[in-house]
């Protein structure tokens, strides 16, 4: 599991009962522990063999939650019920994204299955504390000293978004980086509950 997202669980923010949808899943590194410990979750990838991956995992681990749980299909076009997860999970996703258009829907398609109160995890690839060590490609799509192109976002950034979508910080903004060649962000908000 990440540690970032295991800090979470410690803290409480993620608990028993909680229904987690993960918004590019991959092989499901972060679904055992959530599987092992009866969360209902939910999961998508637009890769099949990693979705399979999950899929016998979850066989293994938590048996009465149907296939359908776990859905080949990109993060934007996600076709889970809207506002259906107490904690949406997107990890080392939205830095895929391959310009302004699709970071957005990428970005909405993950909120929009988050219920009112709650947990938006994210770690996305930034330039907090190694701006200038960046090549710019084009827009917001850039070339880290890893050789890597990535979609990189800012603290301003993060914060605007924040305002916009009406997201509550649970927790400063946290970054790691990664030996100067590239920087990693914890950004984890709540989503405003109804009045």
């Amino acid at each position: 599991i990440d540690i970032y997202l295991f800090d979470q669980l410690l803290k409480g923010n993620i608990a028993p009962g909680m229904t987690v949808l993960d918004a590019g899943c991959g092989y499901g590194r972060n679904q055992i522990y959530m599987l092992r410990e009866g969360y209902e979750v939910f999961a998508a990838d637009d890769d099949a063999q990693a979705i399979e991956c999950v899929r016998s995992i979850a066989r293994n681990l938590a048996p009465n939650l149907p296939e359908t749980n776990f859905r080949v299909e990109p993060v934007e076009k996600m076709s889970f019920e809207d506002e259906c997860a107490d904690v949406v999970i997107s990890n080392t996703v939205l830095h895929l994204a391959k310009d302004d258009e699709q970071f957005e829907r990428m970005l909405q398609g993950s909120w929009r299955v988050l219920k009112p109160g709650g947990l938006f995890f994210c770690r996305i690839a930034s330039t907090i504390g190694m701006e200038g060590q960046f090549k710019q490609i084009k827009g917001s799509r850039y070339r880290s000293p890893d050789g890597a192109e990535r979609y990189l976002v800012d603290a301003a950034t993060l914060a605007s978004i924040a305002k916009r979508l009406g997201a509550e910080p649970v927790e400063p903004l946290k970054t790691t980086v990664v030996q100067d060649q590239r920087s990693m962000s914890t950004w984890v908000v709540r989503k405003k509950a109804r009045d």
